[in-house]
């Protein structure tokens, strides 16, 4: 049962391109359980006005519905936080977190409740007029990881706490993980969770050192070292610093492009992701060969998480872009056999490089040349992996784990063109 949130309304404020304060775009309301969007007059007055998404919110007059099957737009449920946001909110408003189901708030509260530094370019207010940030007060590393233990295991956290991840509170994801600022740089701040069976933390960061090594657009990482513990730091890539403090990219998950929500993402696929960037997308052919190097390197690490929202598109208005490649985890693994949180050719969804060579003539791609990007990843990852892995200063187990079980697990060679499987035998 959804708790009384208390909330009717919230107000939809933007930061359009280049600016550093955000207007007022228009309005949230309550209609039974679904969120109605109006854009407000004065916004659609602006001349330089822009849709917070097409096809989804139109600048036009008048209630938005949410589209079919939806309960708020899509575009607007990226800005709002997931699992881990909203541990963080319950935790504030209720303690013990663990205790507490996460549909206790509903959506409105989540929006109002979280911090004001979200992802993308939108914000949550309950005003029209005035334009109040929430939780702008900094934290170290070493108190944002305290805090985050302590929500972690479902601890009550101190009032005096609060506020050191409340700026995390609209993040997504399962994991915990909050946002700091460093001079002209911002970051998403990664930690270890205590149901963590392996080293997921070196285990992103090598994935995501070896898809940059690869040639893949990503986001900068680095990690830490706080009080024994590690920390990846993911460079935030919608934020750019401004004279006038920081403007905001917009942005739009794959989820939203797909017009699904959480419980239709099953039906999220590559090859559907393909036909839209070839239809929308600024520079489609480099786009999709982009994406298509994402897919072979979620196949070849491991990374079986990449579902719909770990996908994401810059948005201006008119035109979309791939944002950075993001939440490059290698996943663990029972046995040999895994797929792909996302199909990839028609139904399948196998971790495979022969289903990723069917695939490959929906990213515009023939055969030799999804062979040669194929062959190009693996030398890579074979020349490197050891060395990353001495870089992070792996536990033998961890690093038994990284180099035989997730990065180039014999499953992903099966029904594969002999080149490929003579290149990984090859590896001593």
């Amino acid at each position: 049962m959804t708790f009384e949130s208390g909330y009717e309304e919230a107000y939809v404020w933007v930061w359009l391109t280049g600016a550093p304060e955000p207007v007022v775009a228009g309005r949230l309301s309550r209609d039974g359980p679904r969120l109605i969007f109006n854009y407000g007059r004065s916004y659609l007055d602006r001349e330089n006005a822009i849709p917070i998404y097409l096809p989804e919110l139109p600048l036009r007059t008048g209630a938005i519905a949410p589209l079919p099957n939806l309960t708020l737009p899509s575009c607007i449920r990226d800005a709002a936080p997931d699992a881990w946001g909203r541990r963080v909110i319950l935790n504030r408003k209720f303690g013990k977190a663990r205790e507490v189901d996460l549909e206790r708030l509903d959506d409105l509260a989540y929006l109002l409740e979280s911090g004001s530094d979200r992802i993308g370019a939108l914000d949550f207010q309950r005003s029209s007029t005035e334009y109040v940030p929430r939780g702008h007060d900094a934290a170290s590393l070493e108190q944002l990881l305290h805090v985050s233990e302590m929500i972690d295991a479902g601890v009550p956290i101190p009032q005096e706490l609060h506020q050191a991840l409340f700026q995390g509170s609209s993040l997504g994801g399962a994991r915990p993980k909050a946002m700091i600022q460093e001079g002209e740089r911002k970051y998403i701040a990664k930690f270890s969770s205590a149901t963590d069976t392996h080293d997921v933390v070196k285990s992103e960061f090598i994935a995501m050192r070896m898809a940059a090594l690869i040639g893949l657009d990503v986001a900068p990482v680095r990690l830490e070292r706080v009080t024994g513990k590690d920390v990846l730091l993911i460079e935030r890539f919608d934020r750019a610093p401004d004279k006038s403090g920081w403007s905001r990219r917009a942005m739009v998950s794959a989820l939203t492009l797909f017009e699904l929500d959480e419980m239709m993402a099953r039906y999220a696929s590559y090859q559907d992701l393909a036909e839209i960037i070839r239809h929308r997308f600024v520079a489609p052919t480099a786009s999709l060969r982009e994406l298509y190097g994402r897919l072979v390197f979620n196949v070849l690490c491991g990374n079986t998480d990449d579902h719909a929202r770990n996908h994401a598109a810059f948005w201006d208005g008119q035109t979309l872009t791939l944002t950075p490649a993001y939440d490059i985890c290698p996943q663990n693994r029972a046995g040999n056999e895994a797929t792909q949180a996302m199909l990839i050719k028609e139904g399948n969804r196998f971790s495979k490089l022969s289903v990723c060579l069917k695939a490959a003539v929906d990213f515009l791609l023939d055969e030799d040349e999804a062979l040669t990007l194929m062959q190009h990843q693996i030398g890579v990852v074979r020349d490197n992996l050891g060395a990353l892995c001495d870089e992070t200063a792996l536990s033998e187990m961890d690093r038994n784990l990284v180099m035989r079980r997730q990065f180039l697990n014999p499953f992903i060679f099966e029904d594969a063109p002999q080149a490929l499987k003579k290149l990984c035998a090859s590896d001593g």
